[in-house]
């Protein structure tokens, strides 16, 4: 009986080291949860190319868009688990799991992990006509105003809805949200003067910073951004608020590890390119990689943290 276990281990090892190594021998479906033209289609669209090129066959996106990204992730995760379909996730993947009671798929226990594709930070903006200079000044204001400062954010439940209540709990200010189909529409309003604040990526509020449409408090990083080097990260002002803008590349479970490692491998040597740090250095990203297992742990801490953000602010998923 364990010589048969065992002969079954080793033939489903040499199994799977063949599939690798003949891996991929058709087109690649990178599934991003959300619509074209955002900061993860963005991403999924400078890997895919390099992906392409180093492999042999073409890495396609395919976005999917609906339901809080949970719509697209689940088409991903519940497709085959033979390396032709990987999911493009970003900090909204770990949210969903404490803001949706019937997801279709487990967040962690239903993916294997194969590589995060880059950081970057968030900044902390307002409206020119904010009497505030300093993140200090905000929440000065902010406390003597308790709810009078309206907030944009991506929508109801997102990554910089929960961004900007955690800012808030570290803070100890209360604010009022006002959902956005989007970061076009919340950065638009602002702008206006419909809302006073927004945290959001530093893609989308770089350019109106430095023509003085919105005034750029803080970044959410440990350092500050070479691409805003006179910005000030929210540490320096004494609170204690860090979030990670991050990407990643993840698996349906029981992808072949040999085709998880063999993807691992050429999107790190992808991110590498110095065109592709050049590229996103102008979004305030840079670029990540790394082990699968080291993705993963940040995984896992992501959905604890913002489970408890989840529960602090007491927010529901529309």
């Amino acid at each position: 009986m364990k010589l048969h276990v065992i002969a079954t281990a080793v033939l489903c090892a040499l199994g799977a080291t063949a599939q690798a190594q003949t891996y991929p021998s058709k087109t690649v479906r990178i599934i991003v949860p959300f619509a074209p033209g955002g900061g993860s289609d963005f991403i999924a669209r400078a890997v895919a190319p390099s992906l392409s090129k180093s492999m042999g066959q073409q890495f396609v996106v395919d976005n999917r868009p609906g339901a809080g990204s949970t719509l697209g992730s689940e088409i991903a995760l519940k497709s085959p688990a033979d390396g032709y379909t990987l999911l493009l996730i970003s900090g909204s993947y770990t949210t969903s799991a404490s803001l949706y009671k019937n997801l279709k798929y487990d967040t962690l226990n239903d993916m294997a992990s194969v590589v995060q594709t880059e950081n970057g930070p968030y900044v902390i903006s307002t409206h020119p006509s904010l009497p505030v200079k300093t993140v200090k000044d905000l929440v000065a204001i902010a406390k003597s105003k308790p709810g009078q400062l309206n907030y944009a954010s991506t929508g109801n439940g997102g990554i910089t809805h929960l961004s900007s209540e955690l800012f808030a709990l570290r803070t100890g200010i209360k604010i009022t949200h006002i959902p956005y189909k989007g970061t076009g529409p919340g950065v638009i309003d602002t702008i206006a003067g419909n809302t006073q604040m927004m945290v959001a990526a530093v893609s989308a509020v770089i350019g109106h910073i430095n023509t003085g449409r919105l005034k750029g408090l803080a970044v959410s990083s440990p350092k500050r951004l070479p691409a805003m080097p006179n910005t000030p990260t929210v540490m320096e002002s004494g609170f204690n608020y860090q979030v990670n803008n991050w990407h990643g590349i993840i698996a349906p479970k029981n992808t072949p590890r040999a085709v998880i490692d063999k993807l691992n491998a050429e999107v790190n040597k992808a991110i590498k390119d110095p065109d592709f740090a050049k590229r996103i250095a102008q979004d305030g990203l840079e670029p990540a990689g790394g082990t699968p297992e080291a993705f993963e742990a940040l995984l896992k801490r992501e959905v604890m943290e913002w489970g408890e953000v989840v529960k602090a602010a007491n927010v529901k998923a529309d």
